[in-house]
C-alpha cells in the first residue's frame, strides 16, 4: 500500500564524537506534493536532518523514508528519486548555465533531445535562457541561486530539498526565488522539504512546518494554525538597562490579562488580551519602580511568537 507521505521521519537520533547530539529523537512527516518547512536557527539540527535524508550521512538511531524508500536499506535508489539543492551552491562557475545543466542531466542518465528539451524548459523556467551560454560566474547571486535549483529538478525527482535556498541573497532576489518555489509543487508534481532561518519564509511558503530547537521538533502544523492558537497580542519592550526576572515578572503580574512574561536582558516579551489597552497600566508599573523604557511594539501573533512560546527565548537566526 503507497504511503501518502513523501518524508518520513522517526525519532533520528545523530551523535557526532560521543557527546554532540545534533539530533535528539526529530520525528515529522511530509505530506506528497506539498511544501514542508524545518524552520529553526543555526545549529538548530536542520541541515544534519538535510543530510540524512539525502543518505550523505547516517543517523545513530532512529528511521527515514523517502518516497517510501528506507534511506539507510536503500541508498542508492534513494539518490535517484531525490534532488538536493545545499547551502553551498553546486554550480561549476567556470562552466556555462547550459553546461551545468547539461552535465547535471547526464549524471542522471539522460541523454539526447530528451535532455536538451529538459535543459530548455528549465533555462526559460528560470528566467536563464538569455544568460545561458555565458559562464556563470559572471552570474548574479540571485541567478547562480535560480542556476542551483534547476540542476536539482533535471531529472524530474520525485522530493526536491532546499537547504537554506535564499541564504546571502537580497531582499528582491530572495523574494524573485520564493515566487519559483511556490510554483514548483504544482508545475513539477513534486514534494519539497524546505530548510530555513527566516521566520517569513517559512510562513510565506510552507504549508506545514515544524519549528525545531536544540535538535528535537519542538511543535509542528500550518503557519496559521500556530499562529492562531496564540489569543491575543504580543508586547515587546526593550528597556534602557538590564533588570532582573523577579522584579519584571512581579510587575506585570500586577496587570491584569497580560502573561506568558520572558526577559532576555533588555527585553521583556509578554502576551495580552488587548495589547494597545495593556500598554499603559504595564508602563505606569514600570515607571513606579524606576524601570525606564526605550521603546514598545504591539503586534499580531507570528511565527517569532510562536517559537518563543513553545522554547521559551526568542529567535534569532545570527
Amino acid at each position: 500500500m503507497e504511503s501518502n507521505y513523501a518524508i518520513e521521519v522517526h525519532n533520528l537520533v545523530k551523535v557526532y564524537q560521543e557527546k554532540i547530539r545534533a539530533l535528539d529523537g526529530i520525528s515529522f512527516s511530509v505530506e506528497s506534493g506539498t511544501i514542508f518547512g524545518l524552520l529553526g536557527p543555526n545549529g538548530a539540527g536542520k541541515s544534519t536532518t538535510v543530510k540524512i535524508l539525502t543518505t550523505l550521512s547516517s543517523p545513530t538511531s532512529g528511521e527515514a523514508s523517502v518516497a517510501g524508500l528506507d534511506v539507510v536499506k536503500h541508498p542508492g535508489k534513494v539518490r535517484e528519486v531525490i534532488g538536493c539543492v545545499a547551502q553551498k551552491s553546486g554550480v561549476d562557475r567556470e562552466a556555462t548555465g547550459r553546461e551545468n545543466l547539461t552535465l547535471q542531466g547526464q549524471l542522471y542518465g539522460m541523454a539526447g533531445s530528451e535532455l536538451k528539451q529538459r535543459v530548455d524548459e528549465l533555462l526559460d523556467r528560470f528566467g536563464l535562457t538569455e544568460a545561458s551560454n555565458r559562464v556563470t560566474r559572471t552570474y548574479s547571486g540571485g541567478m547562480q541561486r535560480k542556476l542551483d535549483v534547476a540542476m536539482g529538478l533535471v531529472h524530474r525527482p520525485q522530493v526536491l530539498f532546499l537547504d537554506e535556498p535564499t541564504t546571502g541573497l537580497d531582499p528582491k532576489a530572495r523574494s524573485d526565488l520564493w515566487t519559483e518555489i511556490e510554483n514548483l509543487v504544482n508545475d513539477e508534481h513534486i514534494s519539497i522539504l524546505l530548510t530555513t532561518h527566516y521566520l517569513e519564509e517559512a510562513d510565506r511558503l510552507a504549508g506545514r512546518l515544524a519549528i525545531v530547537d536544540k535538535g528535537h521538533v519542538v511543535v509542528e502544523g500550518t503557519p496559521d494554525d500556530l499562529k492562531s492558537e496564540l489569543h491575543g497580542d504580543a508586547i515587546h519592550i526593550e528597556l534602557s538597562e538590564t533588570q532582573t526576572d523577579g522584579v519584571i515578572e512581579k510587575l506585570f503580574n500586577q496587570v491584569s490579562g497580560v502573561r506568558n512574561v520572558v526577559l532576555e536582558d533588555r527585553l521583556v516579551h509578554a502576551r495580552a488580551d488587548h495589547g494597545a489597552s495593556s500598554v499603559p497600566p504595564i508602563l505606569t508599573a514600570l515607571e513606579s519602580e524606576g524601570v525606564k523604557v526605550a521603546s514598545v511594539t504591539v503586534a499580531r501573533p507570528s511565527l517569532d511568537d510562536v517559537y518563543l512560546r513553545y522554547t521559551g527565548h526568542a529567535y534569532y537566526h545570527e
